[in-house]
């Protein structure tokens, strides 16, 4: 079968390598270790590339003398570490040097034309951006963590991660960015925050991506003129969600210019489904260059949206779902574009549902505490789980190899105990190879591994 060339998962495997190769080793006497940088990272990538429950799963699997000619196979790992050694490695590595390995793979796939359905508006690519946590303990904590106290009192330390994907109304898949870290930083005695580690984002994204046209698509927590003024720096675009709780100037200001006439609106029908029909009406009311608020100059453009959707069950009981959206952004809005607009805003939720919900339900293990460690692991951790999903993200638009293996056993889910079944019991010669067993199991016959 013909694989598209550097966005296959074996080629995307070498690259990491590569990437982590480069990375400086920061013990103390480098020459004279067993288990060197890159070695350590590929394993720790292994884990999440593999949905391995717990670093120990892996630890006992190291203890069959075949696995680590299967990792060299699957990952180019030379000499694997045990789970004490690679928490321990992995611990002192600086987070920013995995970084390169998301840009080079984003590069690989625009030259691979793989990004050419992700073009949302006039040559823009859409991202969506919000919070998370990866890590959370009442005991175990460090310097960076972020300090929470709950109503009753307790201590609560966290690691959180300003994530952020390319995203497209109409494609399911999702290409995640390297997340920004939300922690304290060097010298500060308060919380870091979700605005500053947006700020860092912004300009570690341009240095990375300094050509790339793109709309960041955000909640309503970022519709204000500080956030703002960071996006326009950035030189990025904005749909940004706007709530009259938190905009409370902009929406009477709304209010007062549609009583006078000026607000624009439209709205028109359509007719959907087969066996029960529904009928959905589309509602916009919308204007450009309102100011934001009353204590600066700042000039943004306003699109409302309501979607009412009317049809009769199969009971006869007429039924009635509404929703209702507003948003602000620096595009400029017109009759033939709402649609488009309305779309990109609602995308903002592809980074919940597409990206988080994934993480967390579909065998990422996201909210299970792979390590904390003194330094870096925990942060370390999160970035090699959010590259194994980038990676499985590229194989699932790019790689007819996947899609075939993912076709054939129709959930991810499955697809990953697939994947670590055959790794542990069988022979393969690579990852493709480990694919082919489950997207075509009459062309191979896999063979059984020695255990010991």
């Amino acid at each position: 079968m013909k694989l598209r060339k550097n966005l296959s998962g074996e080629a995307q495997h070498r690259l990491i390598s590569n990437v982590f190769r480069k990375i400086s080793d920061h013990r103390s006497r480098p020459n004279s270790v067993d288990i060197q940088i890159k070695d350590a990272l590929m394993s720790g990538f292994a884990v999440f590339a593999l949905k391995m429950p717990s670093l120990l799963q892996f630890d006992s699997l190291m203890r069959q003398k075949q696995y680590q000619a299967k990792l060299k196979a699957a990952f180019g790992i030379e000499s694997a570490p045990s789970d004490t050694q690679m928490r321990e490695i992995v611990d002192g590595v600086d987070p920013e040097t995995i970084r390169p390995a998301f840009k080079r793979i984003l590069f690989e796939l625009q030259r691979g034309k793989g990004l050419e359905d992700y073009v949302f508006y006039k040559g823009h690519y859409l991202i969506a951006a919000d919070g998370t946590g990866h890590f959370s303990s009442d005991s175990v904590h460090c310097e960076d963590c972020l300090v929470k106290e709950t109503k009753d009192g307790k201590i609560i330390y966290q690691h959180q991660m300003l994530a952020a994907s390319i995203v497209h109304p109409t494609q399911k898949i999702v290409l995640p960015l390297c997340p920004e870290p939300i922690k304290k930083q060097d010298g500060a005695t308060k919380n870091d925050c979700e605005r500053n580690a947006g700020k860092r984002f912004l300009k570690k994204f341009r240095e990375d991506h300094p050509k790339l046209k793109v709309v960041f698509v955000e909640d309503a927590l970022s519709a204000n003129a500080p956030r703002i003024e960071d996006l326009i720096e950035a030189n990025v675009r904005f749909i940004l969600g706007a709530k009259p709780g938190s905009n409370k100037y902009l929406f009477e200001q709304v209010g007062r210019l549609d009583k006078e006439g000026r607000m624009n609106h439209f709205e028109n029908q359509e007719k959907i489904g087969q066996k029960i029909i529904k009928t959905v009406t589309h509602k916009f009311r919308y204007l450009n260059g309102l100011r934001l608020n009353a204590a600066n100059e700042t000039r943004i453009n306003f699109l409302e949206y309501w979607e009412t959707t009317e049809w009769t069950d199969k009971d006869g009981v007429a039924q009635t779902e509404e929703k209702h959206f507003s948003w602000i952004t620096d595009l400029d809005i017109f009759l033939k574009n709402l649609f488009i607009l309305m779309r990109g805003g609602r995308a903002r939720w592809r980074i919940e549902n597409e990206t988080f919900n994934t993480l967390k339900n579909q065998g990422y293990n996201f909210e299970h505490n792979f390590g904390h460690g003194y330094k870096n692991l925990s942060t370390c951790f999160g970035l090699l789980m959010m590259l194994a999903f980038l990676v499985d993200q590229v194989q699932q638009l790019s790689c007819e190899l996947f899609q075939h293996a993912l076709e054939r056993v129709r959930t991810r889910r499955l697809l990953w105990e697939t994947l670590r079944v055959l790794f542990d019991c069988c022979e393969f010669a690579s990852w493709s190879q480990l694919l082919e067993a489950i997207a075509f199991p009459k062309r191979w016959k896999m063979v059984p591994a020695n255990s010991s």
